[in-house]
Order: structure tokens, then C-alpha cells, then sequence
């Protein structure tokens, strides 16, 4: 299952998961552009404000996922294939608990919710239609990701691929009835992205079911001990899928604080889609080698690691440079795509995604070393590097950058919060190196 050369293996693994999470991304850009041609800035402002929600939910399931794949993988390598049984089970548990709790306390506090998350009192009740779909279908979207991540710990890679793909391409069609010949509104919008995961769910559920692998639903005792461990060591998952939703948070934040208003909320909505397929990329590839990395650390082969570790820096460091490059030259293509009547809202975007994204091409270097040190187990390094990128770094930029040169330098703040982010990276695998 993992035999080949590192190639071989990253082009097996790694880039299945890249093709299904960018399907599984454009599922939320969709929304914006269908919410810009049909209903306006106004809008796609109050679609903004669900964003953050969406990544916190995507990464509290990725958290279970991965963690889970771990532990699962490790157990494969060893041929212990009861314990990876029951690491499943104990997974899905845990997920379908979350999801119900989140549905729950997310529609009792749904107001509360939205002015935490940025809303203005222009677009409340618009954000609140939004949102209302998003927290109820939440079990199918943690659910979703979770299925998509075991699959592949199960040697089907393009399971999960085609399941999410399945959902994206669903959500687009709906987003057109529900909007279009139906007339729902943004409410139209949010349900067509709320009910994409259930597709998904329904195709990954049958490789369970009918026991195509070695994972299956069976009866498994709760173990709080070990659903512990699986959030554990799935948290450095979190904190980097997280990362899309506290810097989104964040920068509603500061958009509104510094006064650029729903113009500026409404170009980050779209500036944050470009965001969201650039890292979708790396993670997807860095999610699809988490059971290579993890299965080798299982039975001992460190140097086939290594070597794919180095194998892949090279080519996410490659496509982060290429990635600027055509944000260089062509995003206003595809900032047109969602409001190309607003010329005042484009030039907005255009101006502001060359320093947002600047240091970029490093952010993919500090997603590989996230996941290959959670893979292999190194919690302690991957969880300071999650953090470093997605919280620490950040807010102290957020701070101290427009203090220092005004309101315009809070578009450094990302990719400066990456650079520092790879350097820490980089000393932290430099001293594993010099360890006696």
C-alpha cells in the first residue's frame, strides 16, 4: 500500500486529497459568486461573517481525522487491525457528539454568534439567515471530513476525492435552483453549501458499511482516555485548519475597527476565497501524507520520512512561488468573477492581495512540517508551529503593524506572520538535526 518512491507516493496520496479539498473549497466560493451577481456587496458581506464558522467546523473534524489517522496508520503498519477498529469507532463517536452539541448551542446563541464573528447591524439578519443553515447541517460537515480523512487512512485516497468532489459539484448546481428558479435568497445559498456534505457522506458510508478495508462501524465501548489521545494528537490539525477561520475573524475585525466598512469586509470575503484555495492546496497534500508519514514512523523506516519531507518541501515551496505569481498577474480575472459591475470593489482587491500575499509561497513549508511532525508524533513542535502561524504571530501584527505605519499595513500581516512562522520552522528542525 505504501511501497514506491517518494514521487510515486506524493502523487498517490497527496494529490487525490489536494484535488478533493480544492472541489470541497469551491463549494463556499461558489456561494460568493452566485451572492455577488444575485444579490450584491451587501451580501457577500453578511456571507463573510459565516466563514469563520465554516473553517472552525472543518477544523474541529479535521482535528478528529487526523488524530484518529495516527493512530490508525501506526496500528495498520503493525498489523494490530482491532485496535485501528476501535480507534474508528471512538472517533465517530466523538465527532457525532460534537456535532450535535454544535447544532444545539450554535441555533440557541445564533445571535450572540454573529456580532461575535463581525457582523454590522446593516447585514444582521442576513448573516443570521446564513448562518442558521450552517450550524444546523453541522454534524454532516464535520461528518463529512471526518469519513473523507479514514477513508484515506484506509488505502482510499480516491474515495475521499471523489466524495468531496461529489459534494462541491452538488452544491453548485443547488446554489443555482435555490437562487435562481426558487428565488431563496442568501438563505438559498447557505442551504445549498449545508447539504453538499450530506452527499458526501452518503457515498463514503458504504466503504464502512460493507467493510471494503480495514476499518468498520462496530460496537466499541466509549474510552474518554482514548478519545483524549485522538483529539491530542489531531489538535496541531486544528490549530492549522483553524487558522483560516481566526485569521478571517481577525481581519474582519481589524477591517471594521480601521474603517474600510462593508466594501472592505466584502473584498476580504473574496480575498479570503483566493486565501482559502492557496492554503486548500497545501493542506490537501500535506492531509494526503499524513498516513505515509505516519505509517513509516509506525514500523521504523525514519529515512523513507525524511525523504519525502524533503522531496515534498520542494514542491510546495514551487507552487507557493507560483501561486504569487499568477496573483500577480491575473487576479483581477478573478476578482471580476464575483461583482464585475463594482470597479471600486475590484481595484479595492487587486490593490490589497499583493502584500496580503506576498509571503505566501512560505506558508506551504510550515503546513508540511505541521503535519510531518504530528504524524510522526513530534505533538510538542507541530503544536508551537500551529500556533506561531495561526494565532501568536498574528495578533501581534494586528497590533503593531497599523500602529507603526498606518491602517494599510494590516495587509502585511499575514504573509509576515508566515515568514516568521518559517523560520521558527526551520530552527526547530535544525536543532532536531544537531540532537546528539
Amino acid at each position: 500500500m505504501y511501497e514506491g518512491k517518494s514521487r510515486t507516493l506524493f502523487v498517490r496520496y497527496a494529490i487525490p486529497q489536494m484535488i478533493g479539498l480544492l472541489f470541497n473549497s469551491v463549494y463556499m466560493i461558489v456561494d460568493g459568486i452566485f451572492i455577488g451577481h444575485r444579490l450584491g456587496t451587501a451580501s457577500m458581506a453578511a456571507a463573510a461573517v459565516s466563514v469563520p464558522l465554516l473553517e472552525i467546523l472543518i477544523a474541529l473534524s479535521m482535528a478528529v481525522a487526523s488524530g484518529a489517522g495516527v493512530l490508525i496508520s501506526g496500528h495498520l503498519g503493525r498489523g494490530e487491525r482491532k485496535n485501528a477498529v476501535q480507534v474508528f469507532n471512538i472517533a465517530l463517536y466523538g465527532a457525532l457528539g460534537m456535532g450535535a452539541l454544535i447544532m444545539a448551542l450554535g441555533n440557541i446563541f445564533i445571535h450572540p454568534l454573529a456580532a461575535a464573528l463581525g457582523s454590522t447591524p446593516e447585514i444582521h439578519q442576513e448573516a443570521i439567515e446564513y448562518m442558521r443553515y450552517i450550524v444546523t447541517f453541522s454534524p454532516f460537515l464535520i461528518l463529512s471530513f471526518l469519513l473523507s480523512g479514514l477513508a484515506r487512512n484506509d488505502g482510499r485516497p480516491r474515495l475521499a476525492m471523489v466524495a468531496l468532489a461529489v459534494g462541491s459539484v452538488s452544491n453548485i448546481v443547488l446554489d443555482y435552483v435555490f437562487m435562481y428558479p426558487l428565488n431563496m435568497g442568501i438563505g438559498g445559498a447557505a442551504l445549498a453549501t449545508a447539504i453538499g456534505p450530506v452527499f458526501s457522506v452518503l457515498i463514503l458510508l458504504p466503504h464502512f458499511l460493507r467493510r471494503r478495508g480495514a476499518l468498520a462501524f462496530a460496537k466499541t465501548r466509549p474510552q474518554v482516555r482514548l478519545l483524549g489521545r485522538v483529539y491530542l494528537l489531531g489538535f496541531p490539525s486544528f490549530i492549522m485548519e483553524f487558522t483560516i477561520g481566526t485569521i478571517t475573524f481577525i481581519y474582519n475585525s481589524a477591517i471594521v475597527r480601521h474603517g474600510y466598512g462593508e466594501l472592505g469586509l466584502a473584498a476580504y470575503l473574496v480575498i479570503g476565497y483566493l486565501m482559502l484555495i492557496i492554503l486548500t492546496v497545501f493542506l490537501g497534500m500535506a492531509e494526503g501524507l499524513q498516513p505515509v508519514f505516519s505509517y513509516f514512523s509506525g514500523i521504523g523506516e525514519e529515512a523513507r520520512c525524511r525523504a519525502l519531507r524533503r522531496f515534498a518541501t520542494g514542491v510546495f515551496l514551487a507552487i507557493g512561488v507560483g501561486c504569487y505569481l499568477l496573483i500577480a498577474f491575473f487576479s483581477r480575472y478573478f476578482f471580476a468573477i464575483f461583482n464585475p459591475e463594482d470597479a471600486a470593489l475590484i481595484d479595492f482587491m487587486q490593490k490589497r492581495s499583493l502584500p496580503y500575499f506576498c509571503g505566501f509561497f512560505l506558508a506551504g513549508y510550515n503546513i508540511l512540517m505541521i503535519s510531518f511532525w504530528q504524524s510522526t508524533r513530534v505533538t510538542n513542535k507541530a503544536l508551537v508551529v500551529s500556533l506561531a502561524r495561526s494565532i501568536v504571530w498574528p495578533l501581534i501584527l494586528m497590533a503593531a503593524l497599523p500602529a507603526l505605519f498606518g491602517r494599510e499595513a494590516i495587509w502585511f500581516c499575514h504573509s509576515t506572520a508566515e515568514a516568521l512562522t518559517a523560520a521558527c520552522a526551520f530552527a526547530l528542525l535544525c536543532a532536531h538535526r544537531r540532537r546528539p
